[in-house]
């Protein structure tokens, strides 16, 4: 499944990409979606997919396949994505942890903070960092006033919409509301005002997506373009944690969330809910993607658009996130750089959301900064199959590291036992190789990325995914 591609027929044709304008630095669109994971068109993650703004965004500039995250839950990404700052180095690990009350980012300067220093006028809306730590030191300005961007929700008689018990926002089902109603759609009209209205200076824009986060509730249009007949469900190995360590299996719990949708008969209906949430959001993408185009700034606007981690639907008998296999840590990440970036690109090097901080410097100009641990996607994006020696960690936990090359996957657990997966010949990552002596040799070359001591932090526990981050 995740080899496959799909052309998606209603696709609008991307207008050419101009040059920056002469003696001006770049605009910057920050387009951010929650949970979305590779079930886009473009990506071919699922057969039914319906992502046509997403896919004709991807043609503008360059399409990274193989993006991953720096940890697979909400609050350490962004925190590492904003700061630069990987999780082994904050000590940002867990979704209740303020970023400023971690010694070593108390005083980062954030990605926006940057782009304040350069003169840049800084706005958001929606979810960019975590909802309970806003940050607002980072914003001139910030809609809808830093609170929660809230969906329409069903009334309190008809929760749970999916009828599984005590499943707090671990739910889906169609509203019968119009698209002006969700939060999204109003954020994003707020960013569309901002996008044709003339500034004085350059601007980064950061608009964040709150869809496909849970609950899935979505206008029921979009539930009607998935209809359960066509419904198709990830492709599972029941026996696939035989071979995981321990470590790993309490990450999936297979006697959680999966075993309470397939007991209530609710797999059909919850990739539904997925799949209806994400043509929502791509909706709102499209809207916005429009408002840019329609206004003044589309010839000299960069556009970075990215998700936060991934996302289980029952792949390794597992649910949401909080794990280190390919469906936690891989995410969306399309680049669009004015005088860069041309139409059609696809990178398969491996990359992560660690590298748009210092890749945004460079698209404009701005000061290096020597702390940042990701690195500039600038050759990538001027040439998609340039040298790239470089694999891509990703850190769930203190002591618990991912490392990702184009073709290989080496987990190592605090406890020193490990996973490992050739891609070329299990995409799927259905068997574990790290026992096998011939591959000694791919072990400690992977582990070579991996961080040799982690910064001391609160004791390690498995979030438990109840809050509505």
């Amino acid at each position: 499944m995740r080899n496959t591609r799909r052309q998606f027929l209603g696709s609008l044709a991307a207008p050419a990409v101009l040059g920056a304008q002469r003696g001006t630095r770049p605009n910057v669109l920050f387009i951010a979606l929650d949970d979305l994971n590779d079930w886009v068109g473009c990506l071919g993650g699922h057969p039914g997919a319906v992502t046509p703004n997403l896919d004709r965004l991807a043609k503008r500039g360059v399409l990274f396949t193989s993006a991953h995250c720096a940890a697979p839950l909400c609050n350490p990404s962004r925190a590492a994505l904003m700061t630069g700052i990987r999780p082994s180095t904050s000590g940002v690990y867990l979704n209740n942890q303020p970023m400023r009350k971690a010694p070593k980012l108390a005083g980062a300067v954030t990605l926006t903070q940057h782009f304040m220093e350069h003169g840049y006028r800084v706005t958001g809306g929606g979810k960019i960092y975590h909802l309970a730590y806003p940050d607002p030191q980072s914003w001139h300005q910030y809609f809808p006033s830093q609170q929660r961007n809230r969906p329409a929700d069903p009334a309190p008689e008809e929760v749970p919409a999916n009828g599984i018990p005590s499943t707090a926002h671990f739910d889906w089902g169609p509203l019968d509301v119009p698209d002006s109603r969700m939060g999204d759609h109003q954020v994003v009209d707020w960013a569309a005002a901002e996008l044709n209205r003339k500034h004085d200076r350059p601007f980064f824009l950061a608009c964040g997506i709150y869809r496909p986060h849970l609950p899935w509730y979505v206008p029921r249009k979009y539930f009607d373009m998935h209809p359960l007949s066509k419904i198709v469900l990830p492709k599972v190995n029941e026996h696939d944690l035989d071979d995981i360590p321990p470590v790993g299996r309490k990450f999936a719990r297979p006697q959680g969330d999966h075993a309470r949708v397939t007991q209530h008969g609710q797999w059909e209906r919850a990739v539904q809910g997925y799949l209806a949430s994400i043509t929502f959001a791509d909706a709102q993408v499209g809207r916005l993607v429009d408002a840019l185009d329609r206004g003044p700034h589309a010839a000299n606007t960069a556009i970075v658009l990215w998700s936060d981690h991934g996302w289980h639907l029952g792949e390794k008998l597992h649910w949401r996130k909080f794990s280190l296999w390919e469906e936690s840590t891989r995410n969306v990440l399309m680049i669009s750089a004015p005088g860069i970036t041309r139409p059609n690109g696809q990178c398969g090097r491996p990359v992560n959301l660690l590298d748009i901080y210092p890749t945004l410097i460079d698209v404009c100009g701005l000061k290096a900064r020597e702390e940042l641990e990701g690195r500039s996607l600038a050759p990538l994006l001027r040439d998609p199959a340039a040298s790239w020696n470089y694999p891509t960690l990703t850190t769930y936990q203190r002591g618990n590291h991912s490392v990702r090359s184009e073709r290989w996957r080496y987990t190592r657990y605090h406890d020193g036992t490990e996973e490992l997966y050739d891609h070329a010949a299990d995409p799927l990552e259905w068997r574990n190789l790290a026992g096998k002596p011939e591959h000694a040799a791919v072990k400690k070359e992977l582990a070579r990325w991996m961080p040799s001591a982690d910064a001391p932090n609160a004791p390690v526990e498995r979030p438990r995914g109840k809050g509505p981050f």
